[in-house]
């Protein structure tokens, strides 16, 4: 297994959740396993760090690659 670590700024935590819960079927498709965790800064909850496995680096590559995985990552207003 493979993991990728991602740190992001998003506006508003609250409402960027639920894109990145609903990227889920996505992220499984391209290869994931479906195992992530979130974590949220303790001085700025809007600063996350996301761990997440996959099958190969090649899939974690191709996936963050996509340009359709901007809508995900944008900061939500």
């Amino acid at each position: 297994m493979i993991y990728v670590q991602v740190r992001h700024t998003v506006a508003d935590y609250a409402k960027w959740r639920p894109f990145f819960d609903g990227h889920a079927p996505a992220r499984r498709a391209a290869g994931a396993t479906g195992v992530h965790q979130v974590y949220r800064d303790l001085e700025n909850p809007n600063q996350i760090t996301i761990v997440t496995e996959w099958d190969t680096a090649e899939h974690a590559r191709a996936f963050l690659q996509d340009p359709a995985l901007k809508e995900v990552w944008r900061p939500q207003a």
